[in-house]
């Protein structure tokens, strides 16, 4: 990647107002930082005018690709009528469309939708909500609630709360609640450990929470869906609020529209960022079924309302795209070309790097995939370093640790897919020969 010329002048220019999540500011100029300056289908374009392909869906939220034309248009026709009014005691027609849609493919039953703009606000509107169900019913003592080990549920102080420790959260633990944690998706044992705690622990929990399937943010971490099944009935049987957070696995990532479906549940709160709106506008939801949202019904301004809200909450042109995107989902079978792709995915990084002397393990569900490399043969960052490569060939990815994320857009093609794991292998192979 170039270090001089138009790209040094806006690496300069972003150094003197911008502060970057999850980044040190004072290596971002020396660590080869991309630079967009537009984008088309499934390539980001640089300042330097080079092209990249986006296998990590900027962040796992672009899912069709950039400037798609359905998306595109379903802006511009929203902007003519409203771009946003409050949802605070109002609302807006491309909103109650939107959850029309959303509510027929959701597997809550009875659904009602409370919109942010953030998977975190999901995630912390899903813990007031659990927490303020059994209160509104007049039970005593659920304060807590069941999160795995290894788990991400987001940066505010309860998702934190919610999320194992790593990347450099235990600055925050004195902000932190406790919780019932029990051992995560690499953990063998993770599902009778985790039925036992919520044997044990039901009368004081409020909700177990999780993500179906797949903990991402841990680095592509996965379960089997009778596995997550089986949590679940336990967690319903014991009368608890089951918790899905769907945020990274939702709309399609992992073949199916949501990961519950393959797991065969149903939840009674779900929580949906990241791919909702196809990238285009921050969005995300909290889906309640109708047992937990009924307790919530009450006297006007009385006790059992739900004093939370966002002021973006149910932004119109997000709305607006959200649904487009959802028909486009729907018209193009993305879900069957994710279905399709996975299994290539899988295969190809199997063949290049099931056996590589670097590379520990290879992870893999739907189009959400993770290398876990052995720092230890190529020296730390490995994976930075790794990636790094990868984008001064064009393209773009980015490491959690040691494990390299794949999360292309759900409508990559089987050459793009080769193309991705190609330039993975030949990135590897720099590294471990450089000093």
């Amino acid at each position: 990647m170039p270090t001089t010329g138009k790209h040094e002048e806006w690496v300069t220019r972003d150094q003197a107002v911008l502060w970057h999540g999850f980044t040190q500011m004072a290596a971002f100029a020396t660590s080869e930082p991309l630079v967009v300056e537009r984008a088309e289908g499934r390539e980001l374009v640089g300042v330097d005018g080079k092209r990249y392909f986006d296998a990590i869906s900027s962040l796992w939220v672009t899912t069709l690709g950039h400037r798609h034309p359905d998306l595109d248009q379903a802006l511009v026709n929203q902007i003519a009528k409203v771009a946003h009014s409050t949802m605070l005691g109002n609302s807006n027609t491309a909103t109650i469309e939107l959850a029309e849609a959303l509510a027929q493919r959701v597997p809550v039953d009875g659904p009602h939708f409370l919109f942010a703009s953030d998977g975190a606000s999901a995630v912390e509107q899903a813990l007031k909500i659990a927490f303020q169900y059994w209160v509104n019913l007049g039970v005593e003592g659920r304060h807590s609630y069941l999160a795995l080990g290894d788990a991400y549920h987001g940066d505010t102080v309860g998702s934190l709360s919610l999320g194992a420790k790593g990347f450099g959260t235990e600055i925050f633990d004195p902000l932190r609640f406790p919780v019932v944690r029990t051992p995560g998706y690499a953990d063998p044992r993770w599902l009778s450990k985790a039925v036992s705690a919520v044997r044990e622990h039901a009368g004081g929990l409020a909700a177990v929470v999780f993500e179906p399937l797949v903990q991402g943010a841990a680095g592509m971490l996965v379960a089997d869906p009778p596995d997550v099944a089986r949590l679940v009935a336990e967690a319903k049987e014991a009368g608890l609020i089951v918790v899905a957070d769907e945020v990274a696995t939702g709309f399609g990532r992992t073949g199916e529209l949501f990961a519950s479906e393959l797991c065969g549940i149903r939840p009674d709160i779900m929580c949906l960022g990241k791919g909702i709106t196809g990238g285009y506008l921050p969005m995300s939801a909290t889906v309640a079924s109708a047992t937990v949202y009924e307790a919530f019904l009450g006297e006007d301004l009385g006790p059992r309302t739900f004093y939370h809200g966002h002021s973006y909450g149910g932004n119109a042109l997000a709305s607006a795209v959200a649904l487009a995107h959802l028909r486009v989902i729907d018209r193009d079978g993305v879900l069957e070309n994710v279905r399709n792709r996975a299994l290539e995915l899988a295969s190809l990084l199997s063949e290049r790097f099931g056996s590589h002397e670097a590379v520990r393990e290879v992870r893999s569900r739907g189009l959400m995939a993770g290398v876990e490399l052995d720092p230890s043969l190529g020296g730390a960052p490995l994976g930075r370093r790794v990636c790094a490569s990868a984008v001064r060939r064009g393209v773009l990815l980015r490491p959690l640790g040691d494990v390299v994320v794949l999360m292309p857009p759900l409508t990559t093609t089987s050459e793009e897919l080769e193309h991705v794991v190609d330039v993975l292998a030949d990135s590897l192979s720099e590294v471990l020969v450089q000093p």
